[in-house]
């Protein structure tokens, strides 16, 4: 049986699963001012099961995970555990019950080693303090585990977002939990890795754990997942066992029939915006060339998407477009006028902006408001001398927001009160407020829910349209198949094939040295 919960908000006879509840959520509800993310909730967590929570940004998901685990609290309602209702003041106490999460968004010391990241705040205490031998070599057990070679003492900084967010997963599973959320766990990871996850996942429940799985990959999510619950603004709405569940049925119940991520759109367009010519970049660690000798153009008006598995290159092209990284040899001429030398703000101001993969650490400045984030890229064209002209910036915080269409209370309001895929919108409208005339987006939809893609993708179709040119660079290949004119698969640094709208999912994933499933 599947199906929304009764008008009382409670779980319907009949539940997906007979198995034995060890946490439950009844009526939970927390609020923000006048912001409701969740009204009345009702959510089972069983012994040895993994739970996967669907649900667009902003549907109350990550903010349910949070108050499972002690991160923050309900404004209402009751969290059970064991059968006997619970009070967490913070994560701490969650865990020394059980209860542990990964975080959507990395939470790591990037200025410490992996192993201290692990161990930080409950350090193996030796006779003589801590036992940092004993904390390393846990810590390399745990990346056998997870199949990872990083040293324990390599700085956290020095390694690439996909092993960022193994230490992550890593951190978590440290724990011996009884209850593990992971939200987001394989955004940033490899096809490989995310092989090894769900094995980690299905050991785990094999000895009892219960796992509760956040991810917007719903294909991804569907080969691990036991059963499901959806919500939306807030409330969950359907929940269903594996057996009953399709890609369909998630995407009904979470944005309705009518969800698409666009096709091609016919825009006229003109000359070369952009054009890359036998552009190399050397990988610092002696490996083959990160972008080996690459060469292309794109032109204004057109959507160029940029495909290829981890490591092939796909962000080293664009954060070298960008100024972020430094080629050994060739060119980049913006709009004819040859580029290379100039630094990042240069480039920005010449029109050429890159939306980084990593929207926390790269895109946003935790500590301001959306609005001084919207408007930060673009200070200088309101900026006189000492003094900013305030009327000007806040006339562009306001048509970015309405542009990009920003879901938020106010410019005034914290950045990381929104969603993942309103602050995605904010860093895209954040460039956009640049006038670029070229834009370059590594990995937009990293993190972000369907609906909120959707949003994005038609953003970019509509200012294709207008004459910009658009480079966006995904590994997913359901979004080569979309809004872009021409797909581009990138291996081991080189443009490998060239494909446009019509070619097939399985020519791209050859193209690019992925193995298809016969």
């Amino acid at each position: 049986m599947s199906g929304p919960v009764n008008a009382a908000g409670e779980m319907p006879q009949g539940n997906p699963d007979a198995r034995e509840v060890v946490l439950a959520a009844r009526n939970v509800a927390k609020s923000y001012g006048q912001v409701h993310a969740l009204k009345g909730v009702n959510f089972d967590i069983h012994r040895g099961q993994v739970t996967t929570l669907f649900g667009e940004n902003g549907a109350g998901k990550s903010t349910l995970m949070k108050i499972l685990s002690g991160v923050i609290q309900p404004t209402g309602g009751e969290i059970i555990l064991d059968g006997q209702p619970v009070s967490f003041n913070n994560s701490t106490e969650a865990r020394d019950r059980g209860i542990s999460i990964i975080h959507q968004e990395l939470s790591l010391a990037p200025n410490l080693s992996v192993r201290d990241n692990i161990f930080m705040g409950r350090e193996i205490m030796g006779s003589t303090g801590v036992d940092f031998a004993e904390e390393e070599r846990q810590t390399r057990k745990l990346m056998e585990e997870l199949e990872e070679n990083i040293d324990p003492l390599t700085p956290v900084e020095e390694l690439r977002l996909g092993q960022q967010q193994i230490v992550e997963i890593a951190r978590a599973l440290s724990v011996d939990s009884r209850i593990l959320i992971m939200d987001e766990p394989t955004s940033a990871l490899s096809a490989s890795e995310v092989e090894v996850l769900f094995k980690v996942i299905r050991d785990l429940t094999a000895q009892g754990v219960s796992i509760v799985y956040i991810s917007h990959h719903l294909e991804e999510a569907l080969t691990i997942t036991d059963h499901a619950v959806v919500l939306r603004d807030g409330n969950m709405t359907a929940y269903a066992p594996r057996a009953e569940i399709d890609l369909e049925w998630i995407v009904r119940n979470m944005v309705g029939d009518n969800y698409d991520l666009g096709s091609p759109p016919d825009t006229d367009m003109g000359q070369p915006a952009l054009s890359i010519r036998n552009l190399t970049l050397p990988d610092p660690a002696g490996g083959f060339n990160l972008v080996d000798g690459l060469s292309l153009d794109v032109r204004a008006g057109e959507i160029v998407c940029i495909y290829g598995l981890m490591g092939a290159g796909r962000t080293e092209l664009l954060e070298t477009c960008a100024g972020r990284l430094r080629a050994s040899s060739g060119e980049i001429v913006l709009e004819g006028k040859e580029i290379s030398h100039l630094s990042i703000a240069e480039r920005i101001a010449r029109g050429l902006a890159l939306v980084p993969e990593d929207r926390q650490r790269d895109g946003l400045v935790q500590t301001m408001s959306v609005g001084q984030n919207l408007s930060l890229a673009s200070i200088a064209s309101f900026t006189k001398g000492l003094f900013t002209q305030r009327k000007a910036e806040q006339s562009l915080i306001d048509a970015s927001i309405r542009e990009v269409t920003v879901k938020t209370s106010g410019p005034a309001a914290a950045i990381g009160s929104l969603s993942g895929g309103n602050q995605q919108k904010v860093v895209i409208g954040k460039m956009l407020a640049t006038k670029p005339r070229v834009i370059m987006l590594d990995e937009p939809s990293r993190g972000i829910d369907i609906g909120a893609k959707a949003e994005v993708f038609r953003l970019l179709s509509e200012e294709a349209r207008q004459g910009l040119a658009v480079i966006y660079s995904t590994s997913e290949v359901s979004e080569c198949l979309s809004i872009a004119h021409r797909i581009i698969v990138m291996h081991k640094g080189r443009i490998s094939a060239e494909f446009d709208s019509t070619v097939s999912k399985e020519k791209i994933m050859a193209a690019s040295g992925e193995s298809v499933a016969a």
